[in-house]
């Protein structure tokens, strides 16, 4: 069951993956890796933890259209920061599920208030907001390069 792979997956990775900076593991500001770059490496942030579950779970048979990563504003005390989850929707018009590399438990959106959703996107497109029954906006995800880019390196290592 679905239920059952979000579950495995989101803990194997955050079991397996240690969490780093991007400019310690990439001497880059910002880079998005390939699910074969973070197993690879055995550690990311916050995109490469979203960004590998994605995909895990696509090859198992997870809808596209069922997930969406999440750029949101996470607060950590009395700051926020930029940071990126998965989320998984089991009907357009079901609460999102929440797979994260700072809470390990899988929960609805509504549990994290600690998390303020800024836009979501898939490979499908980019969403203004992250209801899912919300339309992807015209021109697919070309206005977001960093997941173009990614999306045409994962393609490269054999990631549909």
């Amino acid at each position: 069951p679905e239920a059952e792979k979000l579950k495995r997956f989101n803990d194997f990775f955050n079991r397996n993956i240690s969490f780093g900076e991007d400019i310690s593991i990439w001497g880059q500001t910002d880079y998005w890796a390939t699910p074969l770059e973070t197993i690879g490496r055995g550690q990311g942030d916050c995109e490469d933890f979203a960004i590998v579950k994605y995909y895990s779970l696509r090859e198992v048979g997870v809808p596209v259209s069922k997930m969406r990563l999440i750029y949101v504003k996470a607060k950590q005390g009395a700051n926020s920061r930029a940071h990126m989850v998965l989320a998984y929707y089991a009907s357009p018009s079901a609460e999102p599920l929440v797979l994260d590399n700072l809470d390990p438990a899988i929960k609805p959106a509504s549990k994290r208030p600690d998390l303020t959703p800024v836009f979501s996107f898939n490979s499908q497109g980019i969403y203004a907001g992250v209801a899912g029954s919300a339309a992807a906006s015209p021109g697919g995800t070309g206005k977001l390069s960093r997941w173009e880019d990614l999306m045409q390196r994962a393609r490269a290592e054999g990631f549909e």
